[in-house]
């Protein structure tokens, strides 16, 4: 299934596609570790999974890097596609990406919560990323899950905190 996650308001496009793009702002934010820049179309990059119970590397190569406008590149078997526009004095992010329909309520509130760490970096107030098992714990994490179940139309899944996932 298909999610776009919500959009947000944020500073100049310049710095958002920074915190897109650059490994070591997006070790700030992302669900992700980069070993190289996002910014170049056709460079190929690895991209680790943060908290992930086994080591979960994907090699990806960035397929469209229209700065600051638009970024595409494939993470974890999913397509990404990262839309920056300028409004009311800042910059529109949109998201587009796929999500298994089993997990969707998951990943959005883990992208939910990624923006809003995203948000407070680019505000000059960074809290630190919140990724990969952490985003469970964190204190909006099961309203999120269930509000985007419902929006979804399907049931909460969820696992305790600590469980292991495969």
């Amino acid at each position: 299934m298909d999610a776009r996650s919500r959009q947000r308001t944020a500073p100049l496009a310049g710095k958002v596609w920074q915190a897109l793009t650059d490994p070591a702002h997006l070790r700030e934010w992302a669900p992700f570790e980069a070993d190289g820049s996002l910014d170049t179309a056709g460079t190929t990059v690895k991209l680790t999974t943060v908290g992930a119970p086994k080591p979960h590397v994907t090699e990806t190569t960035v397929t469209r890097a229209d700065a600051p406008k638009a970024l595409e590149y494939g993470w974890a078997g999913n397509d990404m596609r990262w839309e920056l526009e300028a409004f009311g004095g800042g910059t529109r992010l949109t998201l587009w990406t796929s999500i298994d329909r089993r997990f969707i309520s998951m990943g959005a509130a883990g992208w939910h919560i990624c923006f809003d760490v995203l948000d407070r970096l680019l505000s000059g107030t960074p809290i630190g990323r919140i990724a990969g098992p952490e985003t469970m714990k964190f204190g909006g994490w099961q309203r999120l899950n269930a509000e985007y179940a419902n929006q979804f139309g399907v049931a909460t899944p969820g696992w305790p905190p600590n469980a292991p996932k495969q």
